[in-house]
């Protein structure tokens, strides 16, 4: 299996700040990659699932609650104005269901607002590490 998630979650003690901001028993947060938007956050099922009706009880029961907590701790962390929340997990690897909680602030583009957000992803400069690594931390002490 190809999954960039599982691969993680494999090494999940080796991994640095960036990857592992959170975790609980059924969730890991994690920073995105090849993203040029600091702040832009991944929720993910520790255990490898393709769909949201493939969610456990369980892991349905406490979503809601991940999605807010983080969306507060970005705020706080960021002094963004609002969170996007969406799910799609259709890319090549990425297939394994993950939740973008993204920081919007006041002053981002507005050719860059809503779904178009997605056009920071993929980027050719991306967001250094250490740079994910300290916003990481940032975030997860409001959490």
């Amino acid at each position: 299996m190809d999954c960039y998630s599982c691969d993680r979650e494999a090494g999940l003690a080796g991994l640095p700040p960036r990857e592992r901001i959170a975790v609980d028993e059924h969730w890991r947060v994690a920073h995105a990659i090849r993203t040029a938007h600091p702040g832009w956050l991944v929720l993910m099922p520790r255990r490898h699932v393709t769909t949201v009706a493939g969610l456990t009880d369980a892991e349905a029961a406490s979503l809601g609650s991940w999605q807010v907590r983080l969306s507060r701790a970005l705020a706080a962390a960021t002094g963004c104005e609002k969170t996007y929340v969406a799910q799609f997990a259709e890319q090549a690897s990425f297939e394994h269901v993950h939740f973008h909680i993204v920081p919007r602030s006041a002053d981002h583009p507005s050719e860059l607002r809503g779904p178009r957000v997605f056009g920071l992803l993929g980027a050719e400069h991306p967001v250094g590490d250490e740079q994910m690594d300290e916003l990481s931390l940032r975030v997860a002490g409001f959490l």
